[in-house]
Parts: structure tokens; C-alpha cells; sequence
């Protein structure tokens, strides 16, 4: 069930309606059906997978009991070692098997040996990324006695399960999101129609910014051979928006969903684009999970302290896992290790976190120099995601290749669904999260009525409507 699909259009108000009139009888009431809506919106996707889901949530929530009953340390380790090995083995076995037996094949053949590996038909379970992450935290935070376990199944159910956040993020941590369950929640009016108002703006970024861009950089990068090089700069950089109008999107639709019942999530994007260096964007950019691999890889290994070998080895290890957990694919992994060499001289350099704060953000425009630092991250940037969208390392470097030839012209302009009208719409979109870039999304303060009406014109004029379309991170 797609957040831009009519069937959702219709579950949502249901839920809703339902969820708040059980609020009169108890919170017990509240919580069980959420967790059965959100189980059936996820069965909506595979019905056979749900069972997965339902293994990993009691292997997690019995692992957390067994941990803090344990009598001695050897039961502790136990309990934590068997969650995450098979919590990890799961999600290696559905998200990676055929790319390492594919991989050893490979190397095979380059020493003359030919084989036949086994390579299976593999489902990648929606969401298996984002829900696994949940329970890794939790069980990780019970053995460092962080947290204490959670005896109620239904509230700590709902923690994996919540379904605004079940199938693509943002990725929760049990000290937030966990609380909130198991408090009595009251309706909200504001808190409501905030999210509804995020859910808008959430709507428009995906099927009119991604969707009119993914027109574009689709054929593009399915065409590049044939591209002149203006193309193949504009297809990186429609690429760009889309990834961000997509995830950035589904964000926004889940923070405003779990609004209306009245539990707020972690915030997972904060206008990256508008980044003065590649820390920043980072701080910016899908916040869960960067946080996620800062809190439990990247200073358990030491972080930013110790030697420089240290310092240089961290950074690759956790931007290399991060392309890695994107997907299968050797080109997820050269763009993480692209970034990790963006971030390297800013840390050995102690300027990682030379911006913290939003750029400009007493002004209405930036400096010179903040707009040429904005202007060469973005760069920076696209570059990295020509490795992330390619289809392979091969087909990556010819594209970059295509683009050092210096064709220009509008070849490719002229024969798609609008042409020049497309960027006008990218430009307006950039000014507007400028102009907001304060806040949490643009419906806020004066004239909320005049933007809401702005939003849903722009979505019934230019939005993509031919089918629904996937969220680009349902695939990781």
C-alpha cells in the first residue's frame, strides 16, 4: 500500500476515525489496533513476509527479557550475541546472498575457473532494512543497560511495527519512539492539522518534483551513450531531486500520518541541499540512520579519537556499510567510499563540524561565499549519486565520461513531457524550501490557507499521475 495511492487514501481516514474513538476506552485498546492496521498494511505488501516480521519483533523482545534476567554475564552475551547474528543473518540472506555468490563467481572466472553457483530467486522483504535497524538499537541498548526491557509485546510490537515508519524510515530508536506508545495519548487539534499540512507538502515533493524528475533522469541514464553532455549534467542533477523529492517525501508523509495520532517521529531530513560542506549534508541527510551508524559503529570503534590510521579507518568503515546497507551492488559501496573521501579532510582538518546551525539563518540570503560552499557541496553530491543511480561501476564511469566531452545543445529537452517548464518548477521548489528552510516544512505562519492552495494546484497541475509509484527506498 503506496502513501500516494488511493488505497491508502482511503486506510488512512478509517484508521483514524477508529484509533480515536477507541481513545475512550484505554490505551490498551488504542495500541492493539494500531499494530493490527499496521500488520495489515504491511501484509498488503507480501502477506508471507509478515511472518519474518513477527519472528524478528518476539526473537527481540525475548531477547531483551533473557538479557536482563540473565544471572552472569556469559547468559547476557548469549542472548545479545543470537539476536544480532540472527537478526544480521536474516537480512544478509534476503538482501545479499545472490550478490555474494554472483561477486565469487566473478572472481572465479578471473582465474580461468568456470562454475555453476546456486543462485536463488530472492524476494527482498519491504522495509526488512528499516525494521531490523529498530531491533538492533533496541537489543544493543538493553546489553549496554541503556534501556530497560520491554515487558509489554503489543507496545514493544507497535515500536518495530508502527506502519507511517515500517517500510522506509525514519529508523526510531526505543528511548523515543517507545515512551510515546506506552503513554495515554489525547487528540491534538494543531499536532493534526500540522500533519496534515506535512503530508501535503510531502505529497507534492513526490509526485511532482521525483516523479516529473524520474521522467527525465530515467530515460537519460537509460540513454546516455546517446547523450551530449548538457544532458547528461541536467540528468545527474534530475536525479538529485528526485532522490530527495522521493525519501525526503515519504518522510514527510510519515512524520505529518504519525501527527494525526498524535506520536512524533524523528525528524529524517533538514533541507540537505542546502549544505556548505559534506559533513553538513550529512547531519542532514536521512538523520536516522546517520545517527544510527554514528551511535553504534562509528564511536564504538573509536570515532574521531586516537591515531590517524583510526581516524582514516573509521570513516571508510562507516560510510563503506552505509553504501553497502543501500543494496546489493557495487556501486552503493564506491559511493559510500566517494563520500567517506569527501568527509576525510574535513575531519583531519577538525572542520566536520564547522556548520551546525542553518545557513543564513537570521538573513534572507546568503553570503558569497555560504552560496559558493552551497554551490560546490551540491556538486560534490550529484557526482556521488551518478555511482548510486548507475545500474554498474562500468556504466557509472562512462556516464562521467559522456559528461568531460562538453557537448552542449537542448537535444534532450524537446521530447519530453515538458521541457523548460520543469526546471522553472525545480528553481521554484529550491526558493521555497529556502524560504522555509527554518522550519520543519512551508505551511507555517501567515497565509497558510494561500500556500495550502498553492501546494494542491502545483500537485493536480504537475503531478505524475499515470501510476502509482514506488518510494526509490521501498528497494533497500
Amino acid at each position: 500500500m503506496l502513501f500516494n495511492s488511493a488505497s491508502f487514501a482511503i486506510f488512512l481516514p478509517i484508521v483514524f476515525a477508529v484509533y480515536w474513538l477507541l481513545a475512550q476506552k484505554n490505551l490498551l485498546y488504542q495500541n492493539v489496533f494500531l499494530l493490527a492496521c499496521s500488520y495489515y498494511f504491511y501484509a498488503c505488501w507480501d502477506w508471507r513476509f509478515l511472518f519474518l516480521l513477527m519472528f524478528s519483533t518476539a526473537l527481540d523482545y525475548v531477547s531483551g527479557i533473557k538479557m536482563e534476567e540473565a544471572k552472569n554475564e556469559n547468559h547476557r552475551k548469549l542472548w545479545f550475541y543470537a539476536s544480532i547474528l540472527i537478526n544480521v543473518g536474516f537480512l544478509g540472506f534476503f538482501k545479499y546472498f545472490n550478490f555474494f555468490a554472483d561477486s565469487f563467481q566473478s572472481v572465479l572466472r578471473g582465474f580461468g575457473i568456470e562454475s555453476d553457483m546456486w543462485v536463488l530467486q530472492i524476494i527482498l522483504p519491504v522495509g526488512i532494512s528499516f525494521y531490523t535497524f529498530h531491533g538492533l538499537s533496541y537489543v544493543i541498548d538493553i546489553y549496554k543497560r541503556k534501556i530497560v526491557a520491554e515487558r509489554n509485546i503489543v507496545s514493544y510490537s507497535l515500536f518495530v511495527s508502527y506502519f507511517p515508519l515500517l517500510v522506509a524510515g525514519p529508523i526510531e530508536r526505543a528511548t523515543h519512539l517507545l515512551p510515546q506508545i506506552k503513554r495515554k495519548r489525547h487528540f491534538n487539534y494543531n499536532q493534526a492539522i500540522d500533519g496534515l499540512y506535512q503530508i501535503l507538502w510531502g505529497l507534492f515533493k513526490k509526485v511532482v518534483i521525483a516523479d516529473s524528475c524520474a521522467l527525465y533522469a530515467n530515460e537519460i541514464f537509460d540513454s546516455y551513450p546517446t547523450m551530449n553532455s548538457f544532458s547528461l549534467l541536467l540528468g545527474a542533477v534530475y536525479f538529485a531531486f528526485q532522490i530527495y523529492g522521493d525519501f525526503s517525501g515519504y518522510s514527510d508523509i510519515a512524520l505529518g500520518v504519525s501527527k494525526l495520532f498524535g506520536i512524533d517521529l524523528l525528524r529524517n531530513f533538514n533541507y540537505p541541499y542546502f549544505s556548505r560542506d559534506i559533513a553538513e549534508f550529512w547531519r542532514r541527510w536521512h538523520i536516522s540512520l546517520s545517527s544510527w551508524f554514528k551511535d553504534y559503529l562509528y564511536i564504538p570503534l573509536g570515532g574521531s579519537r586516537g591515531s590517524l590510521y583510526k581516524k582514516i579507518r573509521n570513516t571508510f568503515i562507516i560510510f563503506l556499510v552505509s553504501g553497502f546497507w543501500h543494496g546489493a551492488n557495487w556501486t552503493f559501496v564506491i559511493w559510500g567510499a566517494i563520500n567517506a573521501l569527501y568527509f576525510l579532510p574535513l575531519l583531519l582538518r577538525d572542520k566536520n563540524r564547522n556548520h551546525l546551525d542553518i545557513v543564513a539563518r537570521e538573513k534572507k540570503w546568503p553570503t558569497v561565499r555560504e552560496f559558493a560552499m552551497m554551490v560546490v557541496t551540491f556538486a560534490m553530491t550529484i557526482f556521488a549519486w551518478i555511482f548510486f543511480r548507475a545500474p554498474t561501476i562500468h556504466d557509472a564511469i562512462q556516464y562521467i565520461k559522456g559528461l568531460s566531452r562538453f557537448s552542449f545543445g537542448i537535444q534532450y529537452l524537446a521530447i519530453q513531457r515538458y521541457n523548460i517548464e520543469l526546471i522553472l518548477l525545480i528553481l521554484a521548489f529550491i526558493l521555497v524550501e529556502w524560504s522555509s528552510r527554518r522550519y520543519e516544512h512551508p505551511v507555517h505562519g501567515r497565509f497558510k490557507i494561500a500556500k495550502v492552495l498553492l501546494i494542491i494546484t502545483g500537485i493536480l497541475m504537475f503531478g505524475v499521475y499515470s501510476a502509482p509509484s514506488d518510494f526509490i527506498y521501498f528497494q533497500f
